[in-house]
């Protein structure tokens, strides 16, 4: 609890517009990815399987739902949230107002975000492996997306901490001579 506290009081540093863009792309192909099992859900349909076999026995079992959501759905409003604060986070760069103001507290709560979407992606990776002996080529491509998503997210919060360790290691004296 101490690390969690001490991330959100430091500041983050500057983020990379292009990491973050990079963040928002890859947030919108799992969005992209879980809406389409989503509605084929829905629609009682079982998307054709290409590259694995076993969608079938995956999109089909107890634990393809959650209180009788599709655990796709779940899956969709993770990347969707996680795709509108990337982008209130590059558009409120510019802006003025509330929301410019915590720019950088959206992004971190963003980033912070993506733990609980790296523990789903790893229980659902471990169902299929271990219980199910299935694979669903979608399931896999939306675990991909949320563990690019998390090591994206360490390395953002990281790159603040390895600029404030290296600050703490100089003297005073040779901080005030560059």
């Amino acid at each position: 609890m101490t690390n969690l506290q001490q991330i959100f009081r430091r500041p983050l540093a500057k983020a990379s517009t292009v990491a973050v863009a990079a963040f928002f792309v890859i947030a919108l192909i799992g969005f992209a990815d879980a809406t389409y099992l989503t509605v084929e859900h829905y629609r009682g349909v079982i998307p054709p399987c290409s590259v694995t076999s076993g969608c079938e026995t995956v999109l089909t079992s107890a634990y393809s739902t959650i209180m009788g959501l599709p655990d796709s759905l779940l899956g969709s409003v993770y990347y969707l949230i996680m795709a509108v604060a990337a982008f209130l986070f590059l558009e409120s760069r510019h802006g003025s107002g509330t929301i410019a103001a915590h720019h950088y507290a959206i992004l971190k709560w963003a980033l912070l975000g993506t733990v609980v979407g790296f523990s789903m992606s790893l229980w659902f990776v471990y169902l299929q492996a271990f219980v199910l002996h299935s694979y669903c080529q979608y399931c896999l491509g939306s675990a991909a997306t949320s563990t690019i998503l998390f090591v994206m997210a360490i390395f953002m919060l990281r790159r603040r901490q390895a600029k404030e360790d290296g600050q703490a290691e100089r003297s005073p004296a040779q901080t005030a001579a560059q």
